[in-house]
């Protein structure tokens, strides 16, 4: 009985988005191990390669072939092989194909191993000056219909920070339909052309950029920041309503407070103050 191939592994390499001082070495030595590397754009990536003299093979894989070469590439690791996929800049699979790819070898039991690198979607988050305890990335936006509508209506409901990839010549109508959202006073960030050499970021409320990129066509990649809309407190009768049902519900002061708390982002020590108060209105103790 012939004993059965150990499955390759499929590293999914990200590479420069511009400087090319952010290729990493782990890159290059694994896109010189693998047998074939997965390129949107082989040309392109052989320019990459040629500069690192990376002379391993290379092979189309994009979203107009993927569903047809992702079987033939998933029994080539199933056989043995291992195959680097990359993108044409940055980190593969972020607005980028390779999905069908990398759920096609998880559900195979191929071994999957991200090698890190530069990637717009973080550079322009870090370098934005906004809040990034939590973020939603959108992407690309679509040019219209109710798919983009809902998207800005989205956006513009987000207590967090938002990021969306927008081509320059939609730049500032995007920034327009936000602020036709009430969304013009929120912290934005424009970040084009990162890790390149004309790299800026360009800080304000979206109302003074939508002004600006109005005036000056940018030019370039560009990543549209927005920081959240601010939260506005509950006010203390609709706290005391929910201390109340929690209360009759047989809830502890202790329970309450933290309930309380997480639901509707008051302190604890209000919340178990209002509770407090509670177990003394009249009939409050009544069965």
């Amino acid at each position: 009985m012939t004993a059965q191939a150990s499955p390759g592994t499929l590293y999914i390499v990200s590479t420069p988005i511009g400087n090319m001082g952010d290729f990493s070495f782990r890159a290059v030595e694994i896109l010189k191990l693998v047998n074939t590397v997965l390129a949107e754009d082989t040309r392109h990536t052989r320019h990459l390669l040629d500069r690192y003299e990376i002379a391993t093979p290379t092979q189309s894989y994009h979203e107009h072939n993927e569903a047809k070469s992702t079987p033939r590439l998933i029994a080539r690791l199933q056989a043995g092989e291992s195959l680097a996929l990359v993108s044409d800049a940055g980190t593969p699979l972020v607005s980028d194909p390779g999905s069908r790819l990398v759920a096609a070898a998880a559900a195979a039991g191929v071994p999957i191993v991200p090698v890190p690198g530069a990637s717009a979607l973080l550079a322009a988050l870090v370098a934005s000056g906004l809040d990034l305890d939590r973020f939603t990335f959108f992407g690309f936006l679509t040019r219209s219909g109710t798919e983009r509508r809902n998207t800005l209506d989205e956006i513009a409901s987000l207590s967090h920070t938002a990021v969306v990839y927008e081509s320059p010549n939609r730049l500032a109508e995007t920034l327009s339909e936000i602020e036709a959202r009430g969304g013009g006073t929120r912290q934005a960030a424009v970040a084009r052309e990162m890790t390149k050499q004309f790299e800026e970021v360009r800080r304000g409320t979206v109302g003074e950029l939508r002004a600006y990129y109005e005036e000056v066509a940018p030019r370039g990649e560009l990543v549209l920041v927005i920081g959240g809309a601010p939260v506005e407190p509950p006010s203390e009768d609709a706290v005391r309503a929910r201390v109340r049902a929690l209360r009759a519900a047989g809830t502890s002061s202790r329970d309450i407070a933290a309930v309380v708390s997480r639901e509707l982002g008051v302190p604890k020590r209000v919340a178990y103050r209002l509770s407090q108060e509670a177990d003394m209105e009249p009939g409050a103790g009544d069965e």
